[in-house]
């Protein structure tokens, strides 16, 4: 090859994104994923004036992991200040039966699921901002019929198809996180996010148990509604961070711009949304019932997040039945949960240490995947033993009663 030929490739792909992994040595060049029949020279990739979103500054990176986390932690709240109503909505409907006023958490967690295999590949195509601002408005909008709903099948109804809406942030959240964050510093920018959907659980009820004591049990849907608008803001505030999304406009409006339908980006070529549906409903599926590894995580998910959710729902009887806590009082029961969370996350550095302790793997380098399991034991064992402690001290409970 001549010096001028290698000279000619080295201006074509000069420009090529970081997110590509490719480098910019033209000795490590290799193929991207193009039509044959278009000219090298008219594709276009990020320029260096700040468009890529891994370039923007510090501080609005900072801002942009904020709105997400604040924004999953309203949808997750959501699912859990419900439990702190429930005595309000058993006498305003007249229902005696309190299996049937949880089912409201079990319909929200049912579309929190749905939602998110359905939102996951709308993302893919137009991008994360377009499903952000449609989806958090309709999650908005579709808390107000529980807030004034007259009868409990409306608000199972409504906090269904509200779940569903707001599985978006569940969904793509970590990828916004991802887009404008680079290999080195994404354990820490995933910890700092999951700081809101980790400790929303706990925030309910939280909140739920005293807005429930001086409002009523509407008012825990309203606080709800205020917080889903601020998000809807936030999300407002945020540009496009999805880099095909943001490639394949900034080649649309090229071509229209200068009426010349040669300038492409690698990925104009973009999948159709019911084989994209498709394939996120069949993967998902079958690797949950073929691979080993899948059903052990769902199982042990399960468990972790049944015993969780248990918890919200035993909390109320046992402080405030069993205890006559107020149902602020009741709240703050649930902060012990919201610590353990938080405690995991800020030992993030040490648990990351006893996984590189581990047997290295000789072809990369590092630990074997399943080094990271070994917290997991850990912390299979901590739940159970919390528990146990739990139901303890019910027991203490009932015996001292027992005494009087």
């Amino acid at each position: 090859m001549t010096a001028d030929s290698i000279a000619e490739a080295q201006s074509i792909h000069h420009s090529w994104s970081r997110n590509s992994g490719l480098d910019k040595d033209f000795g490590q060049i290799t193929a991207v994923t193009t039509n044959a029949t278009q000219d090298p020279r008219f594709e276009l990739d990020f320029d260096d004036d700040g468009e890529n979103p891994q370039d923007w500054p510090m501080a609005r990176k900072a801002m942009v992991i904020f709105f997400m986390s604040f924004s999953t932690l309203v949808v997750v709240m959501y699912s859990t200040s419900y439990t702190s109503g429930i005595p309000g909505m058993m006498r305003t409907f007249g229902i005696e039966s309190k299996t049937l006023v949880v089912l409201g958490i079990t319909t929200y967690l049912l579309g929190l699921a749905l939602g998110s295999l359905l939102l996951a590949p709308l993302s893919e195509m137009y991008g994360r901002r377009p499903v952000y601002l449609i989806a958090v408005a309709c999650f908005t909008i579709l808390v107000i019929p529980c807030a004034l709903s007259n009868n409990l099948a409306q608000i199972l109804v409504m906090r269904f198809f509200g779940a569903i809406a707001g599985a978006a942030m569940i969904s793509n959240a970590p990828g916004t996180v991802s887009d404008i964050v680079s290999d080195d510093y994404r354990a820490l920018a995933f910890s700092i996010w999951s700081l809101g959907p980790m400790n929303g659980p706990v925030v309910g009820p939280l909140v739920g148990g005293f807005v429930y004591q001086a409002l009523g049990w509407r008012w825990t849907n309203w606080v709800v509604m205020i917080g889903s608008g601020t998000s809807w803001f936030m999300v407002f505030l945020i540009k496009e961070t999805y880099a095909p999304a943001i490639l394949r406009a900034k080649s649309a409006k090229k071509r229209k711009e200068t009426d010349d339908s040669r300038w492409f980006s690698r990925y104009d070529d973009k999948k159709k949304f019911w084989p994209l549906l498709r394939e996120n409903l069949y993967r998902p599926l079958s690797m949950s019932v073929s691979e080993p590894i899948c059903i052990f995580w769902n199982v042990y998910i399960a468990l972790v997040y049944g015993v969780l959710y248990l918890c919200f729902v035993s909390y109320p009887i046992v402080f405030g039945e069993l205890r006559g806590w107020s149902p602020g009082l009741i709240g703050l029961g649930y902060i012990g949960i919201g610590i353990g969370g938080c405690t995991v996350i800020a030992s993030e550095p040490l648990l990351r240490k006893m996984i590189n302790a581990h047997k290295k793997d000789p072809e990369t380098g590092k630990p074997y995947p399943e080094a990271m399991v070994s917290v997991v034991c850990i912390a299979a064992v901590c739940v159970p033993v919390g528990e146990m402690v739990f139901a303890w001290s019910k027991f203490e409970l009932k015996r001292m009663e027992d005494r009087r």
